[in-house]
């Protein structure tokens, strides 16, 4: 326990210590920002009949962030390392493979959350000018970031995964992006092909990020998304280890 701790303080010092750290929170904050004052525009004065966190699920902003911060974020995690020679090191102290790759992996996922907090100050800004008798409800908005938490997980292990594949962040970055994009576009799939009843719509509707998500901002938790997305987390972890442990003996 005691190197896996030392790893994740190693590794989010090095995020804290990053510039693009702080442009990344800041690019988020913008988007986020101006996601809510895009709201506030269109339904002045009128009033919403779901709950304010489905509203913003339905913006471009939301999925921007969503989709270009984890590969952001994990870019440099083992391709850095690569690329400045300091991976061999890393690799020859006692510590195991798995113990590394979990350790990047917190840190990450500790960033990418922290990243989402200006969330939370949207909405109390809102709260702000919401009438007393119709009050923020917390359940939508506990669900709303806990679907944010699992679908990110996902995600920045599958930055991971790009990341431990090359030594370039461009690349790691851009091949994250690719693999994130195309399991979000099969959730378009659910128009077409989800409303049937044969196996590949259940496939469809059992790996739908849109259906997950809209779950979540509307106060729903089932648990078939969360088993969903803790296995495909566990799973891209379990590969990206894989690759660790091949590299070490290149």
């Amino acid at each position: 326990m005691r190197p896996y701790l030392i790893l994740v303080h190693r590794e989010l010092r090095g995020y804290l210590y990053a510039l693009s750290s702080y442009v990344t929170v800041a690019a988020v904050l913008f988007l986020l920002g101006l996601g809510f004052v895009s709201l506030l525009e269109a339904f002045n004065g009128e009033t919403l009949n779901a709950p304010l966190t489905e509203v913003f699920y339905d913006t471009m902003y939301f999925w921007l962030v969503w989709l270009v911060t984890p590969p952001v974020i994990t870019m440099r995690l083992f391709a850095q390392e690569r690329a400045t020679g300091t991976f061999e090191t890393l690799m020859t102290a006692p510590v195991g493979d798995a113990t590394v790759v979990l350790a990047k992996f917190t840190a990450a996922f500790g960033f990418y959350l922290v990243t989402w907090l200006p969330l939370l100050l949207c909405l109390a800004v809102v709260r702000g000018y919401i009438p007393e008798h119709h009050p923020l409800e917390w359940r939508p908005v506990a669900s709303t970031f806990l679907g944010i938490a699992l679908l990110g997980g996902g995600y920045v292990a599958m930055g991971c995964l790009a990341s431990a594949l090359t030594r370039s962040q461009i690349l790691a970055a851009v091949l994250a992006l690719a693999m994130g994009v195309t399991l979000f576009l099969v959730s378009f799939l659910r128009s077409s092909v989800g409303a049937g009843t044969g196996w590949l719509a259940a496939v469809v509707n059992h790996v739908s990020l849109l259906t997950h998500m809209e779950n979540f901002v509307r106060g729903v938790v089932d648990t078939r998304p969360v088993v969903f997305h803790l296995s495909l987390t566990a799973w891209l972890v379990f590969l990206t280890v894989k690759v660790v442990e091949s590299r070490r003996w290149k």
